[in-house]
């Protein structure tokens, strides 16, 4: 009878090992199923249509306070890029949100959300007669907006800053959360994600200057914002039905909590002795699981470490040290690693603040220039932009599939040169962009004094707006090497647990850009005197505007010979990997999974 029983019991215990063994397989594969290829279209759509609806405002938002809200050129020129700032700096929030918190998904929804009621209160706006003042075609004695208008407006703007908050930090990381983004698996891959994104990224901005453009300078600004709002809200429907297709990363803690603790802990231990055994430090991977999913940081000698273990900081429950005292390898080297990303960063600033302004006043070029593609037909100034779009959409593919392989034969660099080499090109690019535009300047003011319409702000000169397309297109190729690049390199080189944070950086060096681009034209605007000034308020024929170009070619050229500095300096992350021993692009966290030492 007892013998029966043992065999009773071991039968039991036998079938709910297997049952449970069964359960962890369906969870196991039902991760497995997560994330990959086909949850693109949900994540890129609703980024897609931000950047549509962005495009759809922010390229011709300098007509729409010029002309209909009268404003002055460098006033509305200044709006626009103190507005573009806010929305740049707003990301840091978003990223402080999803990495602290509330995770990469739900920041992506509710910051879409406050978009949409941003994107609804601007076409209110530009719908009701009594929020605009009255309309001036001659550009003469204009009344501007009141007071009241403009804060209508100035509402609108700040919402639509704070929805791009969510959005803009999370979108990028979170579609490449949806794959295996360790080393092996991205150089066997034979695209990259971040050309890619930026393709869709340029293909939902040539949408928006060519029908939204188009419709607000030719039907109306009621529809041509109504449009993209439209677009924006379907979106978010999109990404919300996407749900349950997304693999969505545990959020970490707050990266300034920890930072904090290692700084602290940095600071006690000031007069510590590091150990010769970097193995002596301290190291736990229980603690630091929800931030080193892919891998651990491991030990550089740069900065003093808060990683010295002393007795006095183990005391309290095992494995749980006083992270005010002492902190793991990890997380020392996570607050490093973002210190050495930071000079590299802000190479940026000065090469946003350089381009910040130029496309609004390119734009009043436009203007004044013939834009007829057919006799019977002209494009709005504001769609210029395009060629600049064009530019990213047509090479960003040839850059792939031709460039990367001919220059990884000479290299032997699996993307065939490195992201920073890839942004030091775009710098370079971005020099002969404003140099070019300079002589396309003086250029169409030699026509306009031929004619005699220097004194004529609102004359069509006769001479063709295409004289505008190298500028464009030299810019586009710019933005595929250094913008392309940049965002890469930050996400490739931040720690995993901070890389929200990662790409708010690249927006809050947008942000810094433009407001150091405000400063540089208020005082050259102020300080390049009354008769001839550099970037006059109405008659931009009359102005010198050439000489802003050959200022900002400068500024740029002194960038990137610090930018070249920095590079040469720049030590890359060391990295513990981990990698699947099955196959696929979706990585779990709950996988078998072997170590390999793979120095990033």
């Amino acid at each position: 009878m007892e013998n029966g029983d043992i065999e009773l019991e071991k039968k039991h215990k036998s079938e709910n090992g297997d049952e449970e063994k069964k359960q962890e397989d369906v969870f196991t594969d039902k991760k497995k199923q997560l994330g990959g290829v086909r949850t693109m279209p949900f994540i890129l759509a609703n980024e897609a249509c931000d950047r549509f609806a962005t495009s759809g405002f922010h390229a011709n938002m300098i007509t729409y306070l010029t002309q209909v809200l009268n404003l002055p050129l460098v006033k509305a020129s200044n709006t626009l890029a103190n507005f573009t700032g806010t929305s740049s700096f707003t990301p840091i929030i978003g990223a402080l949100f999803a990495d602290s918190f509330a995770g990469r998904y739900w920041t992506i929804t509710v910051g879409s959300f406050i978009y949409v009621l941003g994107m609804v209160a601007i076409t209110i706006s530009a719908t009701l007669p009594q929020l605009r003042p009255p309309s001036c075609p001659t550009q003469e004695n204009c009344v501007e907006a009141s007071n009241l208008q403009l804060w209508v407006l100035y509402l609108a703007l700040l919402l639509t800053s704070l929805g791009t908050g969510g959005i803009r930090p999370c979108a990028v990381t979170f579609a490449a959360d949806q794959f295996d983004m360790s080393r092996a698996k991205t150089e066997s891959r034979k695209w990259n994600l971040f050309n890619w994104y930026y393709f869709c990224m340029g293909f939902a901005s040539l949408l928006a200057l060519t029908v939204v453009v188009y419709i607000q300078d030719n039907v109306s600004w009621s529809l041509g914002l109504g449009i993209p709002t439209i677009a924006l809200a379907l979106s978010l429907i999109v990404f919300v039905l996407g749900s349950r297709l997304y693999k969505k990363i545990k959020p970490g803690g707050s990266p300034f909590v920890r930072a904090a603790q290692v700084i602290v802990a940095a600071v006690r231990k000031r007069k510590a002795v590091l150990p010769d055994d970097p193995t002596a430090l301290y190291h736990n991977k229980d603690l630091d699981v929800d931030i080193s999913t892919n891998g651990w940081l491991l030990h550089s000698d740069q900065f003093k470490s808060g990683a010295i273990p002393f007795d006095s900081d183990m005391k309290g429950l095992p494995g749980h040290p006083n992270l005010w005292r002492l902190t793991t390898v990890h997380r020392v080297e996570e607050l490093k690693t973002v210190a050495r990303l930071m000079p590299i960063w802000a190479a940026t600033i000065l090469q946003v603040a350089s381009h910040s302004h130029i496309n609004n006043f390119t734009i009043q070029q436009a203007r004044t220039m013939d834009c007829h593609i057919l006799p019977s037909f002209k494009i709005p100034p504001a769609t210029m932009l395009i060629f600049s779009t064009l530019t990213v959409i047509l090479v960003l593919p040839v850059y792939e599939r031709v460039f990367v392989p001919l220059a990884r034969r000479m290299t032997g660099h699996p993307a065939g040169i490195t992201c920073l080499q890839r942004m030091g090109i775009g710098l370079g690019m971005g020099i002969l962009s404003s140099l070019v535009s300079g002589l396309v300047e003086i250029k169409r003011k030699n026509v306009a004094a031929k004619h005699n319409l220097l004194d004529c702000p609102t004359a069509i000169i006769p001479i063709s707006a295409f004289w505008l397309v190298p500028q464009y297109c030299l810019h586009g190729l710019a933005e595929v090497f250094s913008s392309v690049g940049h965002i890469e390199f930050l996400y490739d080189q931040s720690p995993e647990s901070m890389r929200s944070m990662a790409a708010a950086l690249y927006w809050i060096a947008i942000t810094i850009g433009n407001y150091v681009s405000t400063l540089m034209v208020t005082l050259v605007h102020r300080y390049s005197g009354e008769r001839r000034n550099w970037l006059p308020d109405r008659n931009l024929n009359r102005g010198r505007l050439e000489c802003y170009h050959w200022l900002v070619s400068g500024v740029q050229a002194v960038n990137l010979v610090y930018y070249v500095v920095c590079a040469c300096f720049y030590k890359r992350k060391s990295i513990q990997e981990l990698t699947d021993k099955n196959e696929g692009d979706v990585e779990c966290a709950d996988d078998h999974r072997e170590a390999e030492m793979v120095m990033k």
